[in-house]
């Protein structure tokens, strides 16, 4: 908090941008998503209304958050990660399968990823609890190898599911929190060099991973097959050109491109928005991490530096790997478009973790 015991100003312009970016999300879904609604349920807004109420429990999520100073959540983290530890095992035991994959619950016709809750629950454990070992982080025993035990843990229960694109996003979480918050240089890069094989064992281990590795780099080889997708979402940013083909104009989305509304948004986008739109809107998602960025700069505590550069670390690792999935730059891990992409869970998380950086940015410097 500041020094006279008052909260700051609100980043205005942090609130602006992810309103813009929901908004923009409703929009494009609505667009993507009207063939395979109309052919499924026979009503062209189907999944845009479903989004739309989640995009509503999210903005109250936000604004709730915004309400709550941020060292509440450093009380509350151990109560947080047990929570999501439950909710982790539960769902690998009454969850529902899609796919061969045991990841949701089905709650009212509605799906909810425990999974996405635990990012964030695990950001702010991490970060209360380095923030309260102190210089303890330099000491293996007592700072990395706890944290590596938790960390391990939620990475093997996830690993059940299985969801091999979270893993990814929280190992880029863990290792973003643990660099800022101060720990021993020589221990990160063992336990990095240790990583690497585990990886990419757990990258080659399953037939379909693989498949997505070699189509990655070769999409045109296996068009009808492994490289249907990416081969599809590449035809949608071609046609796409310099300007666009008009919102609504795409015609990849019309059951030629798998998951149009969901994890392939981005190629829709740049069918109907073209290069010019998708830069634009690139330029706003930098906008979003730049403002997350400066609120952790901006603050006088260390929970409160590393609470927001994990929550913004998570949202850009998740842009990062969802457009190099979609424009064939990196592998396809099934990883959505934060806040554009179709799900409740993602984007209620998204904007409740906007709501804390948001309270975060009102405790700045004098």
């Amino acid at each position: 908090m500041n020094g006279n015991g008052k909260r700051g100003q609100l980043d205005f312009l942090l609130l602006i941008v992810t309103v813009l970016l929901v908004g923009f999300g409703l929009v494009m879904i609505f667009s993507a998503s009207s063939p395979l609604a109309i052919y499924k349920y026979n009503i062209p807004s189907y999944y845009v209304y479903k989004q739309s109420l989640f995009a509503i429990i999210g903005l109250a999520s936000m604004f709730l958050f915004i309400g709550i100073p941020y060292p509440f959540w450093q009380k509350t983290a151990p109560y947080l990660l047990l929570i999501s530890l439950l909710l982790l095992i539960l769902v690998l035991i009454v969850g529902t399968s899609v796919n061969g994959a045991r990841r949701w619950f089905m709650v009212g016709g509605l799906t909810l990823q425990p999974a996405e809750f635990t990012k964030l629950s695990i950001i702010i454990y991490l970060s209360a609890l380095i923030s309260k070992k102190g210089d303890k982080t330099r000491l293996f025993k007592r700072g990395l190898l706890p944290i590596l035990i938790v960390v391990g843990l939620i990475f093997l229960l996830i690993m059940l599911q299985p969801d091999f694109g979270t893993v990814l996003i929280l190992l880029f979480i863990v290792g973003t929190i643990i660099l800022i918050g101060g720990f021993n240089w020589r221990h990160l890069f063992m336990l990095g060099l240790g990583l690497v094989p585990l990886f990419i064992y757990l990258a080659v281990s399953k037939s379909y991973r693989l498949k997505r590795i070699t189509s990655y780099m070769n999409p045109f080889d296996t068009p009808s097959d492994s490289g249907y997708q990416l081969v599809q979402s590449l035809y949608a940013l071609g046609h796409g050109g310099l300007t666009g083909a008009g919102l609504g104009g795409s015609v990849q989305k019309f059951l030629y491109l798998p998951e149009a509304h969901t994890d392939f948004i981005f190629a829709v986008i740049g069918e109907e928005w073209g290069f010019v739109g998708c830069g634009l809107f690139i330029l706003v998602f930098i906008l979003f991490i730049w403002r997350g960025c400066l609120a952790a700069v901006r603050c006088q505590e260390l929970f409160g530096v590393l609470l927001a550069m994990g929550i913004v670390a998570m949202i850009s690792i998740q842009a990062l790997l969802n457009l190099g999935a979609v424009t064939g730059s990196l592998p396809i891990t099934g990883v959505p478009l934060p806040f554009i992409s179709y799900g409740g869970s993602s984007l209620i998380l998204c904007m409740a973790s906007t709501g804390m950086l948001l309270s975060i940015s009102r405790d700045q410097r004098q």
